[in-house]
């Protein structure tokens, strides 16, 4: 489908309007005519011009390519294309907002720390003893392996976030963005134990509004998790470093390669962006693959 009369229209005044300012190449305006025209053809099935193109549009658009194979480098253009489109139409008063401003790119060769497998997590889960430290750091592993917190969350996380009545945590995320997130059977039974048991130990009757204490009572750190994982895998024997958010990637990945849908995990993780969430989807895709190969009687 091609784009319609107004949509044409005006992608053709864009186009000469950044040929004139930049005098960019042929193939730089053909792509940039290609990414608007698919972008007007999708509009079009809704009912809406390119003019009336709103921020919901343009996620809903991203969201599309994503599901449809595209990659995070082809989904970072086609974003860089709309920006610099609709700062044109705002600057030539042709919208009266940029439905694109404060939309993220999707990251581009930016490498996934080690995605963990399932049966390395049960290992990792399994290595810390059952100290006071030992029982805080697995509710610890458990906790952001249920929840995909980032890692600064889950070490500021307060005891007024945490709802066990209803097994749920209250994140306030990037940008103060809140959302909520399940815990799970399994997280909700280690963060019980830790807090009946381990976190009083710990405290000796000092007072803190933290979640996760040290043994002098202060609130842990992002470099103390990153320590504390390290030492966890050398003991599960899981070789190679581990990134202090490898339980946050092995979340979205195994969550995606049980089927979850890519929305869902973009909330749950927190990303203002669903193009953000687009770089799991080539780990799960490649153990789909595998799978398929390994089990399908055609594979």
């Amino acid at each position: 489908m091609v784009a319609g009369d107004d949509d044409s229209t005006v992608i053709e005044r864009f186009l000469d309007g950044i040929w004139l300012e930049s005098g960019l190449s042929a193939n730089t305006l053909a792509a940039y005519r290609n990414d608007l025209e698919r972008f007007a053809s999708w509009l079009q099935k809704k009912g809406h011009t390119l003019v009336q193109g709103s921020r919901a549009d343009v996620l809903d658009y991203l969201a599309h390519t994503v599901r449809s194979g595209a990659s995070p480098r082809s989904s970072a253009r086609k974003l860089s294309t709309l920006r610099r489109f609709y700062r044109y139409l705002l600057r030539e008063s042709l919208v009266t907002a940029d439905p694109t401003t404060e939309l993220e790119s999707p990251a581009i060769g930016r490498r996934l720390p080690r995605a963990l497998s399932e049966e390395g997590v049960e290992k990792l889960l399994a290595a810390p003893a059952g100290s006071a430290l030992g029982i805080r750091d697995r509710a610890m592993l458990e906790t952001m392996y249920a929840t995909g917190l980032r890692v600064s969350e889950l070490v500021n996380l307060s005891l007024s976030e945490l709802d066990l009545t209803t097994e749920l945590v209250r994140v306030i995320g990037k940008g103060g963005r809140e959302r909520i997130v399940p815990l799970g059977e399994e997280a909700l039974t280690s963060l019980q134990n830790y807090l009946s048991e381990a976190r009083p130990e710990l405290l000796r009757e000092r007072v803190s509004d933290s979640v996760f204490v040290t043994r002098r009572g202060g609130p842990m750190t992002r470099q103390a998790f990153w320590q504390l994982i390290k030492r966890y895998a050398r003991l599960a024997g899981i070789d190679g470093d581990l990134s202090p958010h490898s339980l946050r990637h092995a979340f979205a990945t195994h969550l995606l390669n049980h089927g979850a849908d890519l929305r869902s995990v973009q909330m749950l993780l927190g990303h203002s962006d669903l193009s953000t969430t687009q770089i799991y989807t080539h780990v799960a895709r490649a153990r789909l693959q595998s799978l398929h190969s390994s089990h399908h009687p055609r594979g």
